[in-house]
């Protein structure tokens, strides 16, 4: 018997458009970007949470949760306010102001306990920041 093609047995059948490799590499590619933007840089971080409570008078307690992909040594921390990687170590010791983690005209200094640091702005406004 001979070989007979099979949109030729079924007549309600129609065969399926030939697609060239570019066609085939272009969705690939589209495929891959599509996973890669889910992805951040290697020594970035984003905020992911940031929850403000200023239902006491005079303070205000703000809650933030970062997501970080830090490169090998490093960790997830806090430079000029915003969240950054930093050296494992600092975090390690808890020498938290060597992460620099107050904007330029702030001061840091390390809490008693070294739970936390505090950035004291020129006109004494205080601003605490503990670790968890």
């Amino acid at each position: 018997m001979a070989s007979v093609p099979r949109s030729a047995r079924r007549k309600d059948a129609t065969r399926w458009p030939r697609m060239s490799s570019t066609f085939w590499a272009v969705v690939l590619l589209t495929a891959l970007l599509v996973l890669y933007c889910g992805q951040l840089a290697a020594g970035t971080c984003e905020i992911v949470t940031l929850n403000k409570d200023s239902s006491q008078p005079r303070r205000t307690i703000a809650r933030q949760t970062a997501r970080c992909a830090c490169k090998k040594g490093q960790i997830a921390g806090t430079t000029r306010a915003r969240p950054a990687c930093v050296d494992a170590g600092i975090v390690r010791k808890r020498q938290w102001c060597e992460m620099v983690p107050c904007l330029e005209d702030e001061g840091c200094d390390l809490l008693v306990n070294k739970s936390g640091w505090t950035c004291t702005q020129p006109g004494g406004r205080v601003k605490t920041t503990t670790a968890l």
